[in-house]
């Protein structure tokens, strides 16, 4: 492969606000200069495009889009492993790129060379995060991108980042009292067990600003957050293999589509666009010459706001925020957990005859188990022990397993039971 194209993304706030023409043929230019890109440099887009005859010159615009197909997140893992470590959807080798990622469901994310390469900074400086902030990012940064999608935002914000990563409550709460940290990028959960945490301990703490992802943001946890300990708390949408989609403004009133991407929402039966406020697959299409992807169907279900203006001044089109999934994939504590993963554990316990997962909520924080039926009438608690770990080795998030009743779980149940209510 040849070098590249520029990969960095620059935040320009003036984009935010240029007028609904001069932001489509941005997006228009964009694309054709991606399309191009994808077809000369990424092995899979270049066959996909010759095998439904698609000539990448006649991509001109976004309305062109719908000729071309879908590549589904559900399908990515089978992609990528008939021709790992990408599946052939990288547009640069794989000696160019700055990190390497694997996700849960064992999907490899390429992070090309940039500052912000995931595009982060918009939706932190609507959360309201300035030069000079300190900034404590729990999100992992162990194997899966969400630590470092935060912290290169962050860093070119001019911010000074804490590398908390996830857990380790005490020392969280004990660094971010001793360094004063003003800001706090996590899930929204977890930012209450800081904050509650911190009150038990006598540790007072400084979050003003936090910009939370991964989980639901429901209007109690975030009133709680905001009345209770006095953060300012607004959410972004984003995603490990595009980086981010969309993002609140204090305006609260939907989340804005970022504007360096396209975001189509497609009727899943028909393939068709829908209108504003019908709802359907969010499927987006991302400039990133390291990994281009074009259409690429996230599984969550959304829909664009009919309201078209904004008093903040930004003139993207809004989501309505997340509606739910196409497929068997739920997300848990901020990861995906997916109906394939748990069902590669299941098949090396030849004791358990049917399993449903099921996830609830308590308080403000998610909560995974697992009932089983076995074969045996009694349960030996060595073999409950091996499957609870193998489950948190393959899933990443740790549940417990119940032993029910044979004939409890219906033939034909949910393998993943979501029975968590939003407030």
């Amino acid at each position: 492969m040849n070098k590249p194209l520029r990969t960095s993304y620059m935040h320009d706030p003036a984009a935010e606000t240029r007028s609904a023409a001069v932001q489509e043929a941005f997006l228009s230019a964009s694309l054709r200069r991606i399309v191009k890109h994808a077809h000369t440099f990424a092995a899979r887009t270049y066959q996909v495009f010759n095998e439904i005859g698609i000539d990448p010159a006649s991509v001109l615009s976004i309305a062109d889009l719908q000729r071309l197909p879908v590549t589904r997140k559900d399908d990515l893992g089978e992609i990528q492993k008939a021709s790992l470590p990408f599946g052939g959807l990288n547009a640069v080798v794989v000696d160019r790129l700055a990190r390497i990622f694997m996700s849960p469901g064992n999907i490899y994310e390429p992070q090309g060379q940039g500052d912000d390469f995931w595009r982060f900074a918009p939706g932190m400086t609507a959360a309201g995060f300035r030069s000079g902030d300190i900034i404590q990012n729990t999100f992992s940064y162990h194997m899966t991108p969400a630590g470092f999608m935060f912290d290169g935002a962050a860093r070119s914000l001019g911010c000074v980042v804490v590398p908390a990563g996830t857990g380790q409550t005490d020392l969280q709460v004990q660094i971010a009292a001793d360094v004063g940290v003003t800001g706090y990028t996590g899930t929204p959960s977890f930012l209450h067990t800081l904050l509650n945490r911190g009150r038990e301990l006598d540790r007072k703490l400084k979050f003003e600003v936090a910009f939370v992802s991964g989980e639901m943001l429901p209007n109690s946890l975030r009133e709680e957050l905001e009345s209770d300990f006095g953060v300012r708390v607004l959410q972004g949408y984003g995603i490990a293999d595009l980086g981010l989609v969309a993002y609140e403004c204090a305006e609260e009133k939907g989340m804005h589509v970022h504007h360096h991407c396209i975001v189509e929402i497609i009727d899943i039966a028909t393939g068709k666009r829908c209108a504003p406020g019908e709802v359907g697959e969010v499927v987006v299409t991302v400039f990133d010459e390291a990994y281009p992807l074009i259409r690429f169907g996230t599984g969550d279900l959304s829909c664009f706001m009919e309201e078209t203006t904004c008093s903040c001044g930004r003139t993207a089109p809004r989501l309505a925020g997340w509606l739910g999934r196409v497929g068997d994939a739920v997300k848990v504590r901020g990861l995906f957990v997916r109906g394939s993963q748990i069902d590669s554990v299941m098949k090396k316990f030849p004791e358990v005859v049917r399993y449903e997962a099921v996830v609830t909520r308590e308080g403000h924080h998610d909560e995974l188990s697992y009932c089983v039926e076995l074969q045996a009438p009694s349960a030996d608690p060595a073999l409950i022990t091996r499957l609870a770990d193998a489950l948190r080795e393959q899933v990443k998030v740790r549940g417990k397993v119940d032993v029910v009743a044979a004939g409890t779980i219906a033939p034909g149940a949910k393998k993943i039971d979501d029975r968590r209510v939003w407030k």
